[in-house]
């Protein structure tokens, strides 16, 4: 399965929840592989620590390759990097995706990423979660066509859930134009304070709409800074903690929809 985490809405925690549920994946013993879309790579420094700056190759380079031609094709296996974490594989960003993208768009590889996920799952992996800009632009929309299910991080306020109508209908025109496989998984409440009225009473009326509202709700936790500076996903650092234990019950509900 091929899943995209997309909100074109910065901040949402999109890097945090694509690593962690691709950890969860790996440690349930499925070969997983984590695509950073984004140029700020946050999820590749979250991986892979200080390794990340020796630019491993990515998808950056698998890119490049798109738009020249080469007497020797690379294979997609020279675009991956091993994660320390066993059976979690890594398609790194990099800061070079933000001067190809108009070259990209121009010549129109909008199909380029779903032909080779498709190739990748068919080698063998058994998930592969794509990491996403926060912008709808040629990468998001490359990964919206290249997935068969969406997860939309969503933040308790006004301003997000006013954001959110517009994000789903984004996803609705590329499932129509270019991608009829394509299913919003559900959205994935973050930063949740059970005990605030303002985020209940937000999330009550997202559900009371009929809109794919997933549980558990994650809450807050120093855990998940812990984490990033640790460079360990939340599985690896503390199994028990109550995040964790959200984000394997999240993982199992996603999966639990075939």
């Amino acid at each position: 399965m091929r899943y995209v985490v997309f909100n074109q809405k910065g901040g949402v925690g999109k890097s945090t929840i694509a690593s962690n549920l691709a950890a969860i994946s790996a440690s349930q013993g499925l070969r997983t592989l984590l695509v950073d879309l984004d140029p700020q790579g946050n999820s590749t420094r979250y991986l892979l620590g200080e390794a990340a700056d020796e630019a491993p190759a990515g998808v950056a380079d698998f890119f490049e390759q798109q738009l020249k031609f080469s007497v020797r094709t690379p294979t997609l296996d020279e675009f991956i990097t091993p994660t320390p974490f066993e059976g979690l594989d890594l398609m790194a960003s990099s800061p070079a995706l933000d001067d190809m993208h108009g070259k990209l768009e121009s010549r129109y590889k909008i199909y380029k990423l779903r032909d080779a996920l498709a190739e990748l799952q068919e080698a063998g992996y058994d998930e592969i979660w794509i990491d996403t800009p926060p912008a709808l632009n040629f990468y998001t929309r490359s990964a919206l066509i290249a997935a068969e299910g969406c997860l939309i991080p969503f933040d308790c306020d006004d301003f997000s859930r006013r954001a959110l109508y517009t994000l789903l209908e984004n996803v609705q025109e590329i499932q129509s134009d270019h991608n009829e496989a394509l299913k919003v998984s559900g959205i994935v409440v973050n930063q949740f304070q059970p005990r605030a009225s303002l985020p209940q009473r937000i999330v009550q009326e997202l559900v009371d709409e009929g809109l794919p509202v997933l549980q558990p709700y994650l809450g807050s936790s120093v855990k998940v800074k812990e984490s990033h500076e640790r460079n360990l996903p939340l599985i690896h650092l503390d199994a028990r903690h109550k995040l964790t234990q959200d984000f394997l019950a999240l993982h199992a509900a996603i999966g639990a929809q075939g």
